[in-house]
């Protein structure tokens, strides 16, 4: 595993807190896609709530030529509606696949236990032959899904909480004997194994631009999920130039990393979505992901629209 040197042993004689700084410092050489890839993004609430349903969407996907299906995680919504558990959906999603990839975009680290998920993680991408991306960030409070529970609400507070839950994610997740002791977190010598299927699971760090702070964390790991601070407003090819150059400005290791592009072409011919598309490739994104407004857009409507295939040319 890439940076694997950078994770402490039990034969690591250094302070632990010197460790723990290397694994936040940690740098991705994981490889990112040569070409543009397409992925489909659902939430896990509404009529999405049923497993059952993602997974037959899901291999729809994989049938019409799509490269990913991804999932919201929440816990919650501010209006009654049905809620799904989304490590059981990305379950049912990976045995109804064979080849697309898949996971959560994105799991809000602050409000999960870094070492709950990882043995999810690791669970999943044995299941699935090694085809999971975990799309992680930090949460916010629009369903009130911190201060339900007792999670902070405070950016401030629940970044650091992100930063220390990704070092002892990602010291887990390489099923090599790790510790770790921080301010908010605190794992004595343990081994989580089996260990994952690929090398590394791809970890991408949302990130609302152009706040500079996800992105220089972004930097540290394998991809980029940017988004505007306006939920039915898309970033602009200029925006993702900007955030491709803001990564290899601030990237530590020498190799790309993927960048996430959401958009909607649906409703567009084929010729008229991958112009839609074709300045986001210019501009050095790497996955587009279509993202229908799921309070806009009626399961029948997606279904067609994952049967149409991707916007490809």
């Amino acid at each position: 595993m890439a940076g694997m040197g950078l994770f402490p042993s039990s034969r690591d004689n250094r302070p632990r807190a010197l460790a723990n700084q290397s694994l936040l410092r940690a740098p991705s050489t994981f490889p990112t896609s040569i070409s543009m890839q397409y992925a489909f993004d659902l939430p896990n609430f509404g009529p999405y709530a049923d497993p059952r349903v993602l997974a037959d969407l899901a291999h729809q996907a994989e049938d019409c030529g799509w490269d990913g299906f991804f999932i919201w995680d929440h816990i919650q919504v501010s209006w009654p509606d049905a809620v799904g558990d989304p490590t059981v959906q990305l379950t049912a999603i990976a045995m109804a696949t064979k080849r697309i990839k898949f996971g959560p975009m994105v799991t809000p680290l602050p409000r999960r236990h870094p070492w709950k998920l990882a043995r999810e993680a690791m669970t999943l991408d044995n299941l699935s032959g090694g085809r999971l991306i975990l799309g992680i960030g930090l949460g916010g409070d629009w369903f009130k899904e911190m201060s339900t529970f007792g999670y902070p609400a405070d950016d401030i507070a629940r970044a650091e909480i992100l930063d220390e839950g990704l070092a002892v994610l990602s010291g887990l997740l390489s099923g090599e004997p790790f510790s770790f002791a921080g301010k908010h977190y605190t794992v004595t010598l343990t081994q989580f194994s089996p260990k994952p299927i690929q090398s590394r699971i791809p970890i991408w760090i949302a990130g609302t631009w152009p706040r500079p702070r996800p992105f220089r964390r972004a930097a540290r790991y394998d991809g980029v999920v940017p988004t505007s601070s306006d939920i039915e407003k898309s970033l602009s090819a200029d925006d993702i130039r900007a955030i491709a150059a803001f990564i290899k400005r601030n990237r530590i290791a020498e190799g790309p990393l993927d960048i996430m592009r959401a958009g909607i072409t649906a409703g567009k011919s084929k010729s008229e979505a991958a112009d839609i598309v074709a300045p986001f490739i210019e501009a050095g994104a790497t996955w587009w992901n279509e993202a229908p407004i799921p309070w806009k857009t009626t399961l029948e409507e997606v279904r067609a629209c994952i049967l149409a295939g991707p916007p490809r040319r």
